[in-house]
């Protein structure tokens, strides 16, 4: 099992990383800083998204569907004329369905912690979320996965790619209050304000190995 950080630490993260700074224009070491914060972000919600029936039910229908891993096959193609349209198109809809709400509030956490507008962060993200979709699809037909048991334990495992304090950081980032609710306080927590300061700090630090 290939936890996520493995992934961006490979040759095809390397390449993933390039691609979506190249498309967004935006320096390779600022994006990659983006995405080792917002992929295990959008995993931790889509895990809080499994704990619901429905949540599971539409996750499971669209892995097996259209978001199989097919996309990560070809890299190159999806980066080599500017990634395309459509794909821009069903990473915001993967978001506003995994963030809700929440998804302004993720973006100008991310934008504020790495020093991008918002704007970019917000391309990044867009592109982020179908790699992590086919990422994950690819995950679910090897391990084959079949019910929500086995998604969310597949998750657990992909965001196991953490050290071991920013895993639990991670899951305390997305519902700091205890309340259920998605990503309840990242703009605070992100930005190293509010409770759990000291931690948080430690979690980022831990992502980017300063």
């Amino acid at each position: 099992m290939s936890g996520l950080l493995d992934l961006l630490n490979s040759p095809m993260g390397k390449q993933l990383i390039s691609g979506v700074a190249n498309q967004t224009g935006q320096p390779e070491n600022k994006t990659g800083e983006v995405l080792s914060m917002a992929m295990p972000l959008l995993l931790g919600a889509m895990k809080k998204n499994v704990s619901s029936p429905e949540g599971a039910q539409g996750l499971m229908s669209a892995l097996s569907s259209k978001h199989d891993g097919g996309l990560l096959d070809n890299l190159g193609g999806l980066f080599g004329g500017g990634v395309d349209q459509s794909v821009m198109q069903d990473g915001a809809g993967i978001l506003g369905h995994v963030f809700g709400g929440k998804q302004a509030n993720v973006e100008s956490a991310l934008s504020k912690k790495s020093g991008l507008d918002v704007g970019s962060v917000a391309q990044i993200l867009k592109i982020a979320a179908p790699l992590v979709m086919a990422y994950l699809g690819k995950q679910k037909a090897q391990s084959n996965v079949s019910d929500a048991n086995g998604l969310n334990t597949l998750l657990g495992s992909m965001l196991g790619g953490q050290p071991k304090e920013n895993q639990s950081l991670i899951t305390t980032l997305l519902d700091a209050d205890g309340d259920g609710s998605v990503l309840d306080d990242v703009a605070g927590m992100v930005m190293g304000s509010n409770k759990k300061k000291g931690g948080l700090g430690g979690m980022l630090g831990g992502l980017f190995g300063k």
